[in-house]
């Protein structure tokens, strides 16, 4: 288990309990949680930074924090995880990210996320990993697409945590190797 990665720019490193305060504002922020559900109140926070931590301990691998060394120490997640529900394309690994909206537009996910990518396939020997969200998340897909994953719609899904008839049920699966 490999507890950072990095890359010219960033740390990608395990949680820390200085994390707590500013991923609780991130999560709080609209624009950030556009397309999830609903903002996140700060126990629900605190809840994700433990699941993190518990899904490293579990699986060797997790969502790691995204530090921006001599700039700031907390700026939102990279990483990987097991998708805890169940899908047409399970099992499966994804690659996942969330930044606070301060850090977007600079490249820190396509940066991170490639990063973990190469983590996954030549550290930990995946032999494929997946991605999702809305369709309406353009800046997520393009990240996807950076990284060279596909899309094919026969393969997009209505995620089953959320209700049918509500906004962002659909959702539309990339993937990346065989």
């Amino acid at each position: 288990m490999r507890d950072e990665v990095k890359t010219e720019r960033l740390l990608l490193r395990r949680w820390r309990d200085s994390d707590r305060i500013p991923f609780q504002a991130m999560n709080a922020d609209p624009r950030v949680m556009e397309f999830m559900p609903s903002p996140l109140s700060p126990d629900e926070s605190d809840a994700l930074i433990t699941r993190a931590e518990n899904h490293f301990e579990r699986h060797g691998f997790g969502p790691f924090g995204v530090e921006l060394p001599d700039e700031i120490t907390f700026a939102g997640f990279i990483g990987l995880s097991v998708p805890n529900f169940d899908a047409p394309f399970m099992p499966a690994v994804e690659i996942g990210w969330r930044l606070a909206f301060d850090f977007w537009g600079r490249g820190f996910a396509t940066e991170g996320a490639r990063a973990v990518v190469r983590y996954a396939f030549e550290e930990l020997g995946l032999d494929s990993i997946v991605s999702f969200t809305v369709p309406e998340n353009l800046r997520s897909r393009r990240v996807m697409e950076k990284l060279g994953m596909t899309h094919d719609p026969n393969d997009d899904f209505d995620h089953p945590r959320l209700p049918e008839g509500h906004p962002l049920r659909r959702h539309v699966l990339y993937r990346l190797g065989p």
